[in-house]
């Protein structure tokens, strides 16, 4: 959205776009629990799970856990992005965002070089180095594998990497897989995002409008229409918002009512089921 669309509506940014900032974000008690528990965490090392459907909240658990991460001193962050690579392209990957040279091809000296990276950066920080890897129930098994080799030191008995894993229910059934249960066991902190309730998603949005800078942008009662029929779902309510601010700033509306969503969300005439005789 440009700045005069913006500025039409008094907004420091789009608070229905994907790329709002993580300090507007209405934070649930089990998401800000489960960030303090990775906080903990990192000290020791380990697997971390966050589990949920399509538009729950995943991916903004991550990016807010990323930013608190992020701003812990001397702190070592990578955020994997390609999860469903093979194994050259996950060392690859892997020498990039901890900032070794490796060689693929070679996988005994490449995990020989990350494990002194991190062991290096344990000695020096106390934390243990993280890795975020979204959609994850797309990893292929043997990079499963290989991850958990890496993260392992002293016969087992000493985790040398944080590893936090998100994804959706695939992932739960995936981590059943007898090859993947050594992963299963080592899962130490788990967030299971489930569908908001209406009244959870009020408190989102209106926190949103708040952060953005115009709480009044949405009528009060079209807030409550909306996070009703957006069935839980947080990116549901996004994208049904994101709409309806479209709409309002091409008509320069000055402000979102049950008006517009009437007009925007309204049945072609066409579509409607026949009366039944």
């Amino acid at each position: 959205m440009n700045k005069k669309l913006l500025g039409l509506y008094g907004l420091k940014f789009n608070p229905f776009s994907p790329e709002a900032p993580t300090s507007a974000f209405w934070v649930s008690p089990p998401v800000e629990n489960f960030c303090w528990r990775i906080q903990q965490q990192i000290a020791e090392g380990g697997f971390a799970l966050v589990i949920g459907d399509p538009g729950t909240g995943k991916s903004a658990a991550l990016r807010l856990l990323s930013d608190r991460l992020g701003g812990m001193r001397d702190l070592s962050l990578g955020v994997l992005t390609r999860p469903q690579a093979q194994l050259a392209d996950f060392y690859r990957e892997l020498g990039h965002l901890f900032g070794v040279p490796l060689s693929p091809h070679n996988r005994w000296n490449s995990s020989k070089v990350l494990r002194e990276k991190w062991l290096l950066h344990i000695e020096a920080s106390v934390h243990r180095p993280v890795l975020l890897i979204d959609e994850a129930q797309e990893m292929n098994s043997a990079v499963f594998s290989e991850l958990r080799l890496l993260s392992s030191a002293d016969l087992d008995s000493r985790s040398i990497l944080t590893t936090i894993l998100a994804g959706d229910h695939r992932l739960s059934g995936r981590l059943e897989n007898p090859d993947l249960l050594p992963i299963a066991s080592r899962i130490r902190s788990r967030l299971r995002l489930e569908g908001l309730t209406p009244k959870q998603l009020q408190e989102s949005l209106n926190h949103l409008l708040k952060a953005a800078g115009n709480p009044g942008l949405i009528a009060p009662a079209l807030i409550q229409t909306l996070c009703e029929h957006a069935m839980g779902n947080l990116r549901l309510l996004m994208n049904m918002a994101n709409d309806l601010l479209a709409a309002a700033s091409h008509q320069e509306r000055e402000q979102i009512d049950q008006k517009l969503y009437f007009e925007v969300f309204a049945l072609d005439p066409k579509t409607k089921p026949a009366k039944k005789s």
